[in-house]
């Protein structure tokens, strides 16, 4: 549990940074420890939806959900995903 809450730790300073790669990183890290803990999965999902990972983000809030179905962080940050697959699909359809 301590390794756990340091990679957590260390994964919300680089959040603070602007790191979001190096945060994903270690979120997932946490996720091999405890896959029960909906705030890495949520925190994880904001480090996607800034590196523009729209379904790796939506997929991180849906699991959120099916352990936790009130979770407003994990609705609100899925419903920035939905807006930015269908941003990225007008896009494409462009092309």
């Amino acid at each position: 549990m301590e390794k756990f809450k340091r990679l957590k730790n260390e994964g919300n300073d680089f959040v603070k940074a602007g790191e979001y790669e190096e945060a994903a990183k270690k979120y997932s890290e946490c996720m091999k420890l405890n896959t029960e803990e909906c705030t890495v999965y949520t925190n994880r999902a904001l480090c996607y939806l800034k590196l523009y990972k729209y379904e790796e983000a939506k997929r991180d809030c849906d699991h959120v959900l099916q352990l936790e179905d009130s979770n407003v962080k994990a609705f609100y940050r899925r419903a920035l995903a939905y807006r930015g697959l269908q941003v990225s699909k007008k896009n494409m359809a462009g092309i």
